[in-house]
């Protein structure tokens, strides 16, 4: 017998675990994106927010990564995987518990054990002492529990990852809140100031009117105008409070709490080129939404192998050691000792089917694992390829406008000179106004675009999580090996 239960340990803990071993898959992606040219692979992403060299930014997107709750609630997901997997490494050790209790016993007359008690003159009532501790473990021989510890540490491999992801996805959407904010602020300058020349315009109509060089119309033309600018005014200036009540949100505060801070028109920052890599196939560790779905992935192929574990028997060791005794002050006495051991063995022989519809479930949980790791990867590279494009056409369509407004300017000026000296009608003078107040607003609109485009262009490519992700890839190749214990923290 103890050599038997000898085998059974040194199978236990040498033994190779059922189930298929998890290999890191792959995807063939193009070497290059299409864009690549937009991307700086000579720089670092890490802090990419910095990029931008507007102190506001930075103070809000660090303030975000803090205190925003969506991050939080990430965190405190990453706490319970860490607790289910620490549970996890702890099945595969044995289980000691303390006992002790302490029983006041009264037999009946009527019992059998009563009966010969009082004949034989015992005492009906007597107390009864015991403590002890009782050991159990339960032999991993065929791997299910090793199985089922690689998989709860994948999921908190992909845990972290999540965490990643999010704090990626909360950078992003602040600095795109506040960039979206300086975008309205800066065509809310442009509808301001073209506010006072209309305001102009209609004093350059009224004093033509005074010297009956205008007819009245165009003077009522004029104000109609203005308030067609003034008009305009309102909705930007309700995108803008929309906008600083996102931003609040998403730093953890209070709507109206940062205020101080976003009043004003500041300058729209100028976009960054985007850094990182140039390589499509780099996304597979960049991205921290592929790190995580490879970690479930991982997690899925070890669940099969607990659920192929259930075909083979389950061995398990119990002992106790202890002492009992009618008395206290015998407990700790030779005599009170006792002790047991032994083994169980539990096999399902015959249960309908059962274990081969786990082990169907577990590997169509894998499937679908797999398929959500491509579909993570194929969307990635979506993501970039997008927002590259986006960023490369904002530039050229900002250049364009730049030079549009210049010529603009000009005419407009021209066509002012041109009423006074009564070459030009007022409705050209309208009409080149429109024109360069238009041009002015789209292009207020695509720095901003632009900007952003440089933001969803970083989140794209993993948003600085690089490094972070890297350890993780190292770690997962440590939990599900791939060998070693520690989960990395």
């Amino acid at each position: 017998m103890r050599a038997i239960v000898l085998l059974l340990v040194a199978a236990s803990l040498a033994g190779c675990a059922v189930g298929p071993d998890f290999h890191e898959p792959n995807m063939a992606l193009r070497p290059k994106y299409m864009s690549a040219r937009a991307v700086d692979t000579r720089t670092s992403d890490a802090d990419w927010w910095r990029g931008f060299h507007d102190p506001v930014l930075v103070t809000l997107v660090d303030k975000a990564i803090a205190g925003n709750t969506d991050l939080a609630q990430a965190r405190a997901r990453i706490e319970q995987s860490r607790a289910v997997a620490l549970g996890a490494d702890a099945r595969l050790l044995p289980s000691v518990d303390g006992t002790g209790n302490a029983t006041a016993v009264r037999q009946s007359l009527d019992s059998p054990i009563g009966t010969v008690s009082n004949i034989l003159g015992l005492p009906r009532d007597y107390n009864e002492y015991a403590v002890g501790a009782e050991a159990s473990w339960e032999l991993d021989i065929f791997g299910g529990l090793r199985r089922g510890r690689e998989a709860a540490r994948d999921e908190f491999l992909a845990r972290e990852a999540d965490a990643g992801a999010i704090a990626v996805s909360v950078a992003a959407e602040t600095a795109d809140a506040y960039l979206t904010l300086r975008g309205f602020q800066a065509r809310l300058a442009i509808a301001e100031d073209r506010e006072k020349t209309e305001q102009g315009v209609v004093g350059m109509v009224r004093q033509r009117l005074g010297e009956g060089l205008a007819p009245r119309r165009e003077l009522d033309r004029a104000e109609a105008e203005l308030e067609s600018v003034r008009a305009s005014i309102a909705p930007l200036r309700a995108a803008i409070a929309a906008q600083l009540n996102r931003l609040d949100v998403l730093v953890g505060d209070e709507p109206g709490t940062n205020r101080a801070l976003l009043t004003g028109s500041e300058a729209i920052p100028v976009a960054p080129r985007p850094a990182g890599s140039a390589a499509p196939t780099d996304l597979l560790r960049r991205r921290p939404d592929i790190v995580a779905a490879e970690g479930r992935l991982a997690a899925s192929n070890a669940r099969i192998g607990v659920a192929i574990a259930d075909y083979y028997p389950h061995v398990s060791l119990a002992a106790l050691v202890g002492s009992a005794s009618t008395a206290t002050a015998n407990l700790l006495t030779a005599g009170a000792l006792q002790a047991s051991g032994g083994a169980a063995i539990r096999w399902r022989l015959f249960d309908f089917g059962r274990v081969d519809a786990e082990v169907a479930q577990a590997r169509g949980s894998e499937a679908e694992a797999l398929a959500a790791w491509r579909g993570a990867a194929l969307h990635a590279a979506e993501d970039v390829e997008t927002a590259l494009t986006r960023l490369v056409e904002a530039h050229a369509e900002r250049a364009s406008l730049v030079r549009q407004i210049a010529l603009l300017k000009k005419a407009r000026d021209e066509t002012r000179r041109a009423y006074t000296e009564g070459v030009a009608t007022l409705i050209d003078v309208f009409d080149a106004d429109r024109q360069e107040l238009a041009a002015s607003d789209r292009l207020a609109t695509v720095k901003a675009n632009e900007a952003r485009a440089a933001v969803a262009a970083y989140r794209a490519l993993g948003g600085g999580w690089q490094t972070i992700a890297s350890e993780r890839v190292a770690a997962a190749s440590t939990a599900h090996g791939r060998s070693g214990d520690a989960i990395q923290r």
